[in-house]
């Protein structure tokens, strides 16, 4: 693994006379380095002889640092080759994964999933993995998996008497989404502006913030987002399965993700666990939510620091990790809902009797919130206290299946629009295509240009303002954007109005 992507390793053996030494070369960590007892115990348990001599193994490419005890297999069945015990030319035809107990027996690998399709994109077809791992590799096709338990079977599949124990992957069909998850949006009394900013946000893939005081459902709404996003597509589904495979979260009964990621960390978290990272480097909560939410709750009790280094995820959709065993690149392309209160008591605008912050209090506060983070957060969405007429209406609001096909049919026209830019919805558009792909008429344009004399905009809100006023339009199945989409668009930078209101 190198990230969350696979590459072959070869594996290279040599015998020479001498006192019996065994050694591995090519960057191997401890655990694998570690493997020369398991491999020499498993194989004299298994009753083969170990190799005399002087036994070097090397692991090509040897540039790239190797991890973990998924390497014994290969290992152990090399080196029965160099002492002929098998054919070597027969050994040529299979790639090989699995850790190995003392006896022999073969215990499961993680991130089995990127590895198959590394192997597959290699040119090899013959796979022998251990029993357990036999549901994780057949999620990618086209491939022949032997799903082995022990070592002396491996070697019967090499010799090919492994018919018994052969798997032919299949792709995995066409999948869709049949139930809405966590919760309906049906369920949430009022908050009408609430929820036509978090329908926008769906519709063209935006970032988020909720503000209000403490009960007035800030948490509800956001844990309903993923009921209102389009159903995953099959690229997207492997992608995250892959990122799960990694992380060792696709259970024990491996399959294809197929709803989309709904993280929910809590505001201790360090910077680290958030965007990933270690001594030997992991995905994130970040990455875990590609193609789906992360959702930030009490935002300004983050610490400074991990909210800061989200800044170069959110606009890139990637994170970069380097540590003294490697760089990794890990998708991070997420939405962003967070929630916090306007002040730190929770009641400023609500109960003004009730909070007790004066206003330097308050602008602290905000300020947690740095200006360029701000500038990422497409929507700034003021939820209120909900009145009691709606508390207690007899009739249900707009269900998600309804405000979900709204937003399918959003992003259907984003999909057409941006089928030649590799990318999926208007959150996502660079900024030079962004005057080709979002035009704005004479009226819009003077309308931001008051907007920006004001001080209301920097030049990166400007352009994500373009983008959601894009969205607005495409819920309104209208071709061009008009002023009346960038006028609704503006109404969500609220957190913006209030710093300047809070220092002036």
């Amino acid at each position: 693994m190198l990230g969350i992507d696979g590459y072959v390793v070869r594996i290279e053996t040599d015998s020479s006379a001498g006192v019996p030494a065994f050694a591995i070369i090519g960057l191997p960590d401890r655990a694998l380095n570690e493997s020369r007892e398991r491999v020499r115990a498993a194989i004299i348990n298994s009753g083969f002889g170990f190799p005399p001599g002087r036994l070097l193994v090397n692991l090509a490419p040897a540039d790239i640092r190797k991890e973990g005890p998924g390497f014994d297999l290969p290992i152990a069945l090399a080196l029965l080759a160099t002492d002929e015990q098998l054919d070597r030319a027969l050994l040529r035809e299979y790639v090989a994964l699995g850790e190995l107990a003392l006896d022999g027996t073969l215990r499961a690998v993680a991130g089995l999933l990127p590895m198959m399709i590394a192997v597959k994109n290699a040119g090899f077809t013959n796979v022998i993995v251990p029993e357990a791992n036999v549901a994780e590799a057949g999620l990618v096709g086209g491939l022949d998996i032997y799903a082995v338990p022990t070592l002396a079977d491996a070697v019967a599949v090499v010799l090919g008497h492994g018919a018994k124990f052969r798997h032919r992957s299949a792709p995995p069909s066409t999948h869709v989404e049949a139930a809405i998850p966590l919760g309906d949006f049906a369920d949430v009394r009022g908050q009408q502006i609430a929820k036509r900013a978090l329908e926008i946000a769906a519709a063209g893939g935006h970032n988020a913030v909720l503000v209000g005081p403490p009960g007035c459902g800030k948490t509800m709404l956001a844990r309903r987002v993923p009921s209102i996003l389009p159903p995953m597509t099959n690229g997207e589904a492997l992608d995250v399965t892959k990122i799960y495979s990694v992380a060792g979260l696709l259970g024990s009964t491996p399959r294809i993700v197929e709803t989309r990621p709904f993280r929910s960390p809590h505001h201790t978290i360090s910077h680290i666990a958030l965007v990933g990272g270690g001594s030997h480097p992991k995905p994130g909560e970040i990455s875990l939510a590609q193609h789906g939410v992360l959702f930030l709750d009490e935002l300004a009790e983050f610490s400074r620091t991990a909210l800061e280094v989200m800044r170069q995820p959110l606009e890139e959709g990637t994170i970069t990790i380097s540590r003294a065993a490697g760089t990794c690149t890990y998708p991070a392309r997420f939405m962003l809902i967070a929630s916090m209160n306007p002040c730190p008591c929770g009641y400023k605008g609500a109960r003004e009797s009730d909070c007790r912050c004066d206003l330097p209090t308050v602008q602290r506060y905000i300020s947690k919130l740095s200006g360029p983070l701000l500038d990422r957060i497409d929507l700034h969405v003021t939820v209120s206290r909900i009145s009691f007429d709606d508390m207690i209406a007899p009739v249900r609001t707009e269900s998600s299946q309804t405000i979900r096909d709204r937003v399918i049919g959003a992003r259907a026209r984003q999909t057409a629009r941006l089928a030649g830019y590799g990318i999926a919805c208007n959150a996502e558009i660079a900024a030079a295509d962004l005057r080709v792909l979002c035009p704005l008429d004479d009226t819009s344009m003077d309308f931001l240009q008051a907007a920006m004399k004001r001080g209301t905009l920097s030049a990166r809100a400007f352009d994500r303002l373009t983008r959601v006023a894009r969205t607005i339009a495409d819920l309104s199945e209208s071709e061009n954007i008009h002023r009346e989409h960038v006028a609704e668009a503006l109404l969500y930078r609220s957190i913006e109005r209030t710093s300047r209101s809070t220092a002036a």
